[in-house]
């Protein structure tokens, strides 16, 4: 009853203006609207882009609009899970942009040959295919929305004072990512692979595809384009996954995973929490994750370690920017 009070109860001081993650939302949308602009010549789908940048608007300006009738921890609550959902358009939103790009798988499948001395996303589930290890990795693959919702509700529920720093490391590490995949265009592997060719990727040959992915009207369902999902098929994550893949993915956004990385600043967050349960739960779906991301052939393992590095340096360097410039060094 007593969070329930908490949860409706009006704000002696209401906010008037955006809230962090809200801002680092605007700010991406303004800065790749006008990368738009200046390549609107070369990118072929401007009309869907401008449709996500306009309904990003208006769930941004409509939960203020709410908040503003009934400004309560509720409806900030509804304004940071409202920029949270808009992750489902701005990820899928980055292979339009880095279409004017080369793709450079050709480089990091060189990369990964000469450091491991094979290709670990082809070798990995071929070596271990067994049904229940493919459901655990496939599993922390998908743990990955559930990561970082569970570490955001948390500080909502008992950390309610760090709630909004919180998602805003998360949300500024999101964009933070997509802003590399926009410059740094690499499909992954079970794109590459599949366009290069498996008889050259088994030879050690990487051609250079140049713009082939950007030149695609590319349908995700179409299995002319991808290498099927390797894992147990009849698996129940197995399904969640497919579902998932189906519904957004694209040849686009490989290095560095962010799905290490975020989840990267997801175990920072939960150790800051001083809940060590909450971080020891989290931690086997984690490890899992990390080497999910290349058994499933999303990635190369140089960019799942990529993705361990970039969540470090993107954790602490988006919590001393809060800090500075939101809470003036007291949060």
């Amino acid at each position: 009853m007593k969070f329930y009070r908490q949860l409706i109860a009006i704000d002696e001081n209401p906010r008037k203006g955006l809230l962090p993650v809200e801002w680092v939302m605007m700010v991406y949308l303004l800065a790749t609207s006008l990368f738009i602009v200046v390549n609107s010549g070369r990118l072929p789908n401007i009309g869907l882009m401008a449709s996500t940048r306009i309904q990003a608007l208006v769930v941004t300006f409509a939960l203020w609009g709410l908040y503003r009738l009934k400004p309560c921890r509720l409806t900030i609550l509804l304004r940071i899970a409202g920029q949270m959902s808009l992750l489902g358009l701005w990820y899928p939103d980055t292979y339009e942009l880095n279409r004017v790009f080369p793709n450079l798988d050709h480089l990091f499948a060189g990369w990964e040959e000469g450091l491991f001395g094979c290709q670990p996303s082809l070798v990995f589930s071929e070596v271990c295919h067994w049904p229940v290890f493919s459901e655990l990795v496939t599993m922390g693959y998908v743990s990955y929305y559930p990561l970082f919702v569970c570490v955001s509700l948390f500080y909502f529920i008992w950390r309610y004072e760090k709630f909004e720093r919180t998602t805003f490391i998360i949300l500024a590490s999101f964009f933070l990512s997509y802003v590399i995949f926009v410059f740094l265009p690499v499909a992954g592997p079970q794109f590459y692979f599949k366009a290069a060719g498996l008889e050259n990727i088994a030879a050690g040959i990487y051609p250079d595809l140049q713009n082939y992915f950007g030149e695609l009207e590319f349908d995700v369902l179409d299995p002319q384009f991808s290498l099927p999902i390797p894992g147990y098929t009849d698996g129940f994550f197995y399904h969640i996954l497919e579902f998932t893949h189906d519904a957004g993915e694209r040849p686009t956004a490989a290095f560095p995973s962010s799905h290490v990385s975020v989840t990267v600043v997801v175990m920072c967050l939960a150790w800051e929490s001083r809940n060590r349960w909450l971080f020891y739960i989290f931690l086997p779906f984690a490890v899992l994750l990390f080497f999910g991301t290349f058994y499933i052939q999303a990635h190369y393992a140089i960019d799942a370690i990529g993705g361990f590095f970039a969540g470090l340096a993107m954790y602490f360097l988006l919590r001393w920017f809060y800090n500075r410039y939101f809470f003036k060094g007291k949060g």
